[in-house]
């Protein structure tokens, strides 16, 4: 972008010949740019020549064209000089959309390739940029990742508007603030951060602005640029920013004094602070009864621990401990693995890489060959392994269980730090055994501990310990008994409901 000699943005000029020229050779003569060149009859045999600039396909165009065809109509106020015109056409003949002055080209460029209309004028140094943004996107549709059985069927979609329209429905309190910021030297996302002002901690949400503030980064294309820049530095594989396509999740975080993020482009919107026990609840916890979700939780809980232990533990007994397997058992296995060439480590990891290859073969391939070449995959392969001799049958049970305890977690990044986590615990198994597993669960447990996410620790309410703060972790309470909100995240106001 142009700058004078003193590094300031240039600004227009009053020549409307050099305006429109400038803005060409700044695009590089793109083919999208589109000028309607216009003259504006004033009366008396006068006119003024005019010309709306508009980018092509993000740009309403019958907005447009209303917005041209009232700068041309005759009846303009008589003895207007162009800035005199400029403001009769602002505030009289334009009522599309908004409207807002421009006087540099930094400005006029912004306002143009966000999809704005830009009106200028001969021998005006200002413009007017006049909303007429084409709001072009996948229309709203059940989240295909974080589906539920009871509850809302929408999710956010790749329009920002859309997406804050949607919790401006589910909440609907003046103390829902949303504060917008561009964020990426070439890109210019809008980036949202949303937030309940009379909940939310004040340390909390200053602590997310200086974050963002702090990025200096030519592009924005995803939520995850913004979950990488601005999560604690921690070496962890464990993420400390809770990321949803799902509105009802956002607005429920917002009321627990939360702040969301959501970034233009991405169905996906980000949580902070994030907890360890927000990674096993559902949305859809709350639209059950409490008994049923609580049991619901306890089954997810336990499912990590397969996911996460299986192999490792498998490997650990069937090679150094095999004194603790009943004696039928322990000769079912080795009469299964009599003739296998290779140890159970090598068999795990065998498996475990197979299965994680058709995993992303399936998410890969088109969707109608998809699901099937990921259940006849694993059948075939499983079965032609077992047959050849190359594995034993239990350790094909052993892959399927933890697999599919992987499938039961709500939240698909904790089913990656899982798969991280389970390699390393096999090796530890197959170098000490059951000795080496306790040892990686006792340094996991330490890890998880010195986790902070935007100054809150990652293990609460259980490290440090919050009494009142167990009614909805790994089981939930009723309603009338969730009287305050987690006291974890400092809010000023900790009172969801009145007592009965």
């Amino acid at each position: 972008m142009k700058h004078d000699e003193n590094g300031l943005d240039m600004e227009l000029a009053d020549s409307l010949t050099d305006n429109l020229l400038e803005i060409t050779q700044e695009l590089g003569n793109s083919s999208d740019i589109a000028i309607r060149e216009i003259q504006i009859d004033l009366g008396d045999h006068r006119s003024i020549e005019g010309a709306i600039v508009y980018m092509a396909g993000i740009s309403n165009l019958y907005s447009m064209i209303d917005t041209l065809l009232a700068c041309c109509k005759n009846g303009a106020q008589q003895h207007l000089n162009p800035e005199e015109l400029l403001g009769y056409l602002e505030n009289v003949v334009v009522s599309s959309g908004t409207v807002e002055h421009i006087d540099t080209l930094d400005d006029l460029f912004e306002s143009l390739l966000s999809g704005e209309s830009i009106l200028l004028l001969d021998g005006c140094k200002r413009a007017l940029a006049i909303g007429t943004k084409e709001l072009i996107g996948r229309q709203v549709e059940e989240p295909n990742v974080q589906s539920v059985v009871r509850g809302p069927r929408e999710g956010f979609t790749e329009v920002l508007q859309w997406n804050t329209a949607m919790l401006r429905r589910k909440i609907k309190d003046r103390n829902l603030w949303m504060e917008t910021m561009s964020i990426g030297r070439v890109t210019k996302t809008e980036v949202v951060v949303a937030y309940v002002k009379n909940i939310v901690s004040e340390e909390v949400l200053e602590e997310v602005k200086t974050r963002l503030s702090l990025i200096d980064i030519d592009a924005i294309l995803e939520s995850n640029y913004i979950e990488e820049l601005i999560e604690d530095k921690q070496n962890t594989p464990f993420s400390t920013v809770f990321n949803t396509e799902r509105p009802d999740v956002i607005a429920a975080g917002l009321l627990e004094g939360r702040v969301a993020i959501l970034v233009d482009g991405t169905p996906f919107a980000l949580l902070v602070p994030a907890l360890f026990t927000q990674f096993f609840q559902s949305s859809e916890d709350y639209y059950q009864p409490a008994n049923f979700s609580s049991l619901i939780r306890l089954l997810r809980v336990l499912s990590f621990g397969l996911a996460l232990l299986t192999p490792s533990f498998y490997i650990a007994v069937t090679t150094f401990h095999q004194e603790m397997l009943p004696t039928t058992l322990l000769y079912n296995l080795a009469s299964q693995r009599e003739g296998v060439p290779f140890p159970a480590f090598v068999e795990a990891i065998m498996m475990e890489i197979t299965f994680e290859i058709l995993r992303e073969a399936s998410v890969r391939m088109p969707r109608t060959v998809g699901q099937s070449i990921s259940i006849v995959g694993t059948l075939v392969i499983g079965q032609a392994a077992v047959e050849a001799g190359l594995v034993s049958a239990a350790m094909v049970i052993v892959v399927s269980i933890t697999a599919m305890s992987n499938f039961v977690l709500p939240a698909f990044n904790l089913g990656i730090t899982i798969r991280i986590i389970r390699f390393l615990l096999m090796i530890l198994a197959a170098t000490f055994g059951l000795f080496g597993i306790f040892v990686g669960i006792i340094a996991l447990v330490v890890h998880l501990c010195g986790i902070s996410s935007f100054g809150v620790p990652y293990m609460s309410p259980f490290a440090p310990f919050h009494l009142s703060d167990q009614k909805d972790t790994l089981v939930r309470f009723t309603f009338p008994n969730m009287i305050t909100r987690p006291k974890v995240f400092r809010q000023k106001n900790l009172v969801r409901q009145k007592r009965r």
